[in-house]
């Protein structure tokens, strides 16, 4: 009964429209239910140290009156205070109770209170009051307690259901995004949607499967005319290997990809658009399905390809209305080939509602320089229509229709981020060195798309490129033709730097579509080298092609990724010594001029029990990677993606800093290369504060590059010191995050303290 109760007031508070009218619902209802006579919710105003009383049904409370009790008053403070609710059969033999002035409450005398939590944060108080001295009962108590579990998620994300302020809100509510490209953007919202949808297909069958397919590759041809054309649109003004986006969508249209799978639909006797419906859903759910977010954001592109094809089988127009001036753009999903659709001088910034800074979009946004900020969850786009926003791309805060004082505070903060881009741009062509001449060298994370400036002396090569996802577009593994092609265009687009090559990292959290598997903790399962030495055909293909690609080049270095054991290393040597004396062979059979040399081998310092073995690996392989990502997770026993967690992830944790020193000591005494290709390097703060701890190879992304090496020209080896004294010495992530900043402002970065929240 109280179950059904339950869901019941959740539903409904769910479905208010506004944040007001779901508290309003929330006492309406729990009084009703409870057959009590009085129900409030309070709230905490934490500015001026108070409980605001927010909604009642029971209490006397004239219209636009604020009502509250201060810190420390009354049972309302209390439970707060304890952090557990307070059953009260009468409140007049409680010393703490204080009633309210003018409110007639003086009748009501049985009292429970339950505190409204979330994440370890009081938000308010759910209060519960009856004439009659009685004790609630445990069922009762347990009924409300559970409504404030409940009402504290609403609550948490009050924004998402009251965009506008009012004279009562204890707060100026704003809403909470995922930063994804840094800058501040200003301006009126242009509302994207995508042509056609996939979910609008009604699935319809066909007796004429070969026009089917037919209509399916005319609109294949008319896509790739479309990808073209916005290529050429947005080739003027984003870095030129940026572009390769739109080859990868180009590539998932070959028949190897998505082709042969629609056609294979078809023939089974579906309409076009129902098979291009069918395959692309199924391709969706499989990356959706992966745990790691870069390779989850797949899942965007292969939608918004089939949407594409499924608005040319439909013969539909992309005409875009008109867009105003310096507009934000705000969409469910934005892609890259809708952001790429928008002329760059009507363009502002960006809000994607679902996404994240992995995500194709981010990455060309980032090099357009756009603000943008994803992942707005639960929010509706109707409350965006005819809306100004102000985009925080750094804190990932977006704020509705702001009162005057933000918009021009943020005008200013807008000014002071375009001088320090002329700044950090006219030394860009500058070496990334220390003022005493401490030489960092500068390299770029990469995925299938190469993320970077066009300044190729900028930086040292690539340092983490991520050979999954070709393997992932595809309804088959990649043959090592393939592969040498794809690994050969990498390296010559990098003749002369050395490109880090991770081997496939995949299994558990990041199945293959044509390889699935199914674990309940994949963090912990068959994946990275684990899955590959145990399918040595696979690992041997991919070193033979990586050998291969690299002939006459001597660019590649090979990195294994989640090793936990020196048998792992010893066994993958063995199978890419055997690769090497293949290929050589080979080589030599087909006259190959060129000698194949033997790349360098590292591995990935990203599982904790590494760290007690690297001086025997260290006896074994050529370099070090440490991924601050996964020994963050895996140090901490945090899921970063889980959001009941997330703020448990911390990257300036004291013990990761401990782990950190740890690593450097000990390759320093071994004379071994170690570097980060982490996201803690691609933070200006954090890639200081590695700076401090003796690392001098950071792989950062291309779109934080220039203001890194700005950093590190501004540093000298005696600050750098004192600073790794002080956060070594630190007990609290907030201690270590003080000192950076501190810091940087003595430095005169405080511009780039933002870009580190």
């Amino acid at each position: 009964m109280m179950l059904g109760t339950l869901q019941r007031i959740v539903e409904s508070v769910h479905q208010a429209p506004e944040f007001d009218a779901a508290l309003d619902t929330m006492v309406r209802k729990v009084k009703s239910a409870l057959e009590t006579d009085v129900c409030s919710i309070y709230l905490t105003d934490h500015e001026v140290r108070q409980f605001v009383l927010m909604a009642t049904d029971g209490l006397d409370v004239e219209p636009n009156r604020r009502v509250a009790l201060n810190f420390g008053e009354g049972l309302i403070s209390l439970a707060a205070e304890r952090e557990e609710p307070l059953n009260i059969a009468d409140v007049r033999k409680s010393p703490h109770f204080k009633p309210v002035d003018g409110i007639g409450e003086e009748p009501f005398l049985s009292m429970l209170v339950a505190p409204i939590i979330y994440q370890r944060q009081v938000l308010g108080v759910l209060a519960v009051q009856q004439v009659s001295a009685r004790q609630f009962t445990s069922d009762e108590e347990s009924f409300v307690v559970t409504l404030a579990t409940k009402l504290a998620a609403v609550i948490s994300h009050a924004e998402v259901k009251d965009l506008v302020s009012d004279q009562r809100s204890p707060w100026l509510r704003s809403l909470k995004a995922i930063a994804g490209a840094p800058g501040i953007a200003l301006g009126p919202v242009y509302i994207g949607k995508p042509v056609a949808q996939l979910s609008a297909v009604v699935p319809r069958r066909t007796e004429q499967p070969w026009y089917e397919i037919h209509k399916f590759r005319k609109a294949v041809a008319k896509t790739r005319q479309d990808l073209r054309a916005l290529a050429d649109q947005v080739a003027e003004y984003v870095a030129a290997d940026t572009l390769a986006i739109f080859d990868v969508y180009q590539g998932m249209l070959d028949a190897a990809s998505l082709g042969n799978a629609v056609e294979e639909k078809i023939k089974e006797g579906w309409q076009a658009k129902t098979a291009v419906k069918l395959v692309v859903e199924d391709f969706v759910s499989q990356f959706e399905d992966i745990e790691d977010s870069y390779l989850r954001e797949r899942a965007v592109d292969v939608r918004d390809l089939g949407q594409r094809v499924l608005a040319n089988l439909l013969d539909k127009s992309s005409q875009h209305e008109a867009i105003p001036d310096q507009a934000i753009l705000v969409a469910e999903e934005v892609t890259a080939s809708m952001l790429a659709s928008i002329p760059r001088e009507h363009l502002a910034g960006l809000v994607s509602l679902r996404g994240s800074p992995n995500s194709h979009a981010a990455i060309m946004a980032r090099s357009m320089g756009v603000p943008a900020v994803f992942s707005l969850d639960d929010v509706s786009l109707s409350y965006f229509e005819e809306q100004y926003l102000v985009v925080d791309g750094y804190s990932g805060d977006v704020y509705i229709n702001p009162p005057i004082q933000v918009v021009n505070e943020y005008k200013a903060l807008y000014q002071e981020e375009l001088e320090l881009d002329q700044v950090v741009q006219s030394k860009n062509h500058l070496p990334a060195e220390t003022k005493d001449g401490q030489v960092v060298e500068l390299q770029l994370n990469a995925g299938l798309v190469i993320d970077h400036t066009e300044d190729r002396g900028a930086h040292h090569g690539i340092g983490l490129y991520r050979t999954e996802i070709p393997f992932m577009l595809r309804d088959r593994f990649p043959t090592e033709t393939e592969q040498v092609k794809l690994y050969s265009d990498i390296f010559a687009r990098y003749a002369g730097q050395p490109v880090v090559m991770r081997t496939l990292d995949v299994g558990g959290d990041k199945p293959l579509p044509y390889f699935p598997i199914q674990e309940e903790n994949p963090f912990l399962g068959w994946r990275g080298i684990r899955i590959t030495l145990d399918h040595p055909d696979i690992f041997l293909v991919q070193v033979r092609a990586m050998l291969r690609a690299n002939v006459g080049l001597n660019t590649l270095r090979i990195l294994l990724p989640m090793v936990t054991s020196i048998d792992e290393v010893d066994d993958a040597i063995r199978l890419m010594n055997q690769a090497y004396f293949e290929v050589r062979n080979e080589l030599q059979e087909e006259g190959e001029r060129f000698e194949l040399k033997r790349p360098q081998i590292g591995i990935m310092i990203e599982v904790p029990a590494v760290l007690y073995q690297l001086e025997q690996i260290a006896q074994r392989v050529d370099f070090f990677s440490v991924g601050t990502n996964d020994l963050t997770q895996y140090l901490l026993a945090v899921d970063r993606n889980n959001p009941r967690v997330t703020r448990l992830y911390e990257a300036y944790h004291p013990s990761l800093l401990l782990a950190l020193d740890s690593i450097i000591q000990v390759c320093q005494r071994l004379e071994k290369p170690v570097g980060v290709c982490g996201e803690l390097a691609g933070d200006p703060g954090g890639a200081m504060l590695l700076v401090a701890l003796g690392y001098r190879s950071l792989s950062v992304g291309g779109h934080n590059l220039d203001r890194i090496r700005w950093a590190v020209r501004q540093m000298d080896s005696q600050r750098l010191g004192q600073l790794r004294a002080d956060v070594l010495q630190a007990s609290r992530a907030d201690d270590v995050r003080r000192h950076v900043r501190m810091e940087l402002e003595r430095l005169g970065l405080g511009g780039f303290i933002r870009a580190g929240k």
